[in-house]
């Protein structure tokens, strides 16, 4: 599956997007010490509709463990779900932003 060569040391970029009680608690913020522990670059955004946007690059394992992180028992608020993309990097994230 494109993206998720474990064996690949090209940096990635996964694209997720949050559903449940995820604004106004704070998820943002815990994505962001997250994202940054592991070592990624991005940025996680509201949505009009509720949801919360993650943009995160990094190496493909790093990128899986945020995901896994975003799915677990330990996010503020309730997720209830988190559907992905995987893509090519982009033009590159400075560090991990909460837009």
């Amino acid at each position: 599956m494109h993206g998720r060569d474990a064996h690949s040391e090209e940096p990635v970029r996964v694209t997720a997007w949050v559903r449940g009680k995820v604004q106004q608690v704070g998820f943002r913020w815990w994505t962001r010490a997250r994202a940054l522990e592991i070592g990624l670059t991005g940025y996680a955004s509201n949505l009009g509709d509720g949801r919360v946007q993650v943009v995160a690059e990094g190496l493909a394992p790093e990128c899986e463990q945020l995901l896994a992180l975003l799915r677990g028992a330990d996010t503020p608020g309730r997720v209830s779900g988190v559907t992905e993309i995987w893509t090519a990097v982009g033009p590159g994230y400075e560090g991990f932003e909460i837009r």
